[in-house]
């Protein structure tokens, strides 16, 4: 395993000061640490194409190394610009990326990172990307090497940490503490929503914790309703549930979080065009990546209701805690045009037991198959 303060202080022996990225579960313990070294620069952003493109507006004003992490799933998000801007052969932007792999060969992980892990090497190696593979603490000698060839040539290069490679971190995380006994958690709120939901509706779920809740909830109290769970493609919710609301005569609800929200933003411009009056937004906002170490989603100042209404929403409703929830949930429900609907959710710490969806095909046959 490695330790994650010689991680860090290989990097702030290097000169390296600036970090970018989209928190992950397999780095949570080296970003958890980046807020409390006073010296590092630490921007939390809402995709990975972002956390490059800030890297690349550093080193044009610094001429110094950025180090941008990711999960690899989030290699698709930064591609465009890593090659059509810092590519070796376009403005030659020196990069270190930092890219927690899930997936990778002999790991158990789900089949969606699986998928990823075979293919990450393989993206790497096409993107000209040189890279090292870091298992303990003798591997840490690379990442000087590695920092010296991107110095030395105006090249991006990365490392790859497998699942379960950093030691703990005894770092904790300021929670937010309940206002009172009334506030709503995920797992409450989604068991109110499902026992509402009958054959009129079709429900589309983010991936993490917010799919995971749905599944559990459904099995056991089994309810009668099949849900299309998006095990990744984290932002992309939003906008698949538009697709099938296009030509579906069922009402649609996006059920989704406030960083999957915040990644694809764009798309809720999209939705706001050309959403009908079956298409129904629901925004679990707890304010923080919760499933991968608690970081802030950066939300708190967003006016949503202001947002949605601006980008063509029909209505905004919010729920604040369980006082109003069945009032506010059956006004919206009832609504006839496209809604957003806000919750106000508790930061409520999860067991990792919590059942994953399986078997893929069935669930995609049972979804669209009314």
């Amino acid at each position: 395993m490695i330790d994650v303060k010689k991680l860090i202080k290989i990097f702030k022996d290097n000169n390296i000061n600036f970090f970018a990225g989209v928190p992950d579960s397999v780095l949570k313990n080296f970003t958890n640490h980046l807020d409390i070294e006073k010296k590092f620069e630490h921007l939390i952003l809402t995709n990975e194409g972002s956390a490059v493109s800030s890297g690349i507006g550093y080193y044009l004003s610094t001429k110094k190394i950025p180090a941008i992490y990711m999960q690899n799933s989030g290699l698709g998000n930064s591609i465009n610009p890593i090659i059509s801007i810092s590519h070796k052969n376009v403005y030659k932007i020196p990069l270190f990326l930092i890219i927690g792999w899930r997936g990778a060969s002999k790991i158990k992980d789900e089949p969606q990172h699986l998928a990823q892990g075979r293919i990450t090497k393989q993206i790497l190696n096409l993107c000209g990307i040189k890279y090292s593979i870091l298992d303990n603490n003798s591997d840490l000698k690379e990442i000087k090497k590695l920092i010296n060839h991107s110095r030395r040539n105006n090249q991006i290069v990365a490392i790859l940490i497998k699942k379960n490679t950093l030691k703990e971190s005894n770092i904790k995380r300021k929670v937010v503490k309940k206002l009172n006994d009334k506030f709503l958690t995920r797992s409450s709120f989604i068991e109110i929503l499902a026992k509402f939901l009958n054959n009129d509706y079709r429900i589309i779920s983010s991936t993490g914790y917010i799919s995971r809740e749905l599944y559990n909830k459904i099995k056991k109290n089994n309810l009668k309703i099949n849900p299309f769970y998006l095990v990744g493609g984290m932002g992309h919710s939003s906008i698949v549930s538009l697709g099938y609301s296009l030509k579906s005569k069922k009402k649609i609800i996006c059920l989704d979080g406030d960083g999957s929200f915040l990644m694809h933003l764009g798309s809720t411009v999209s939705i706001g065009k050309y959403a009908r009056e079956n298409y129904k937004y629901i925004l679990l906002n707890n304010k923080v990546h919760e499933s991968v170490g608690g970081q802030s989603t950066n939300i708190e100042k967003v006016k949503l209701k202001e947002f949605s209404k601006s980008v063509g929403y029909k209505k905004y409703f919010y729920i604040k805690n369980e006082n109003n929830c069945l009032n506010i949930l059956k006004k919206f429900l009832k609504f006839k045009g496209s809604c957003f609907l806000e919750v106000n959710i508790e930061i409520n710490k999860q067991e990792n037991d919590l059942p994953r969806p399986k078997n893929f095909l069935k669930i995609k046959k049972d979804f669209s198959s009314i």
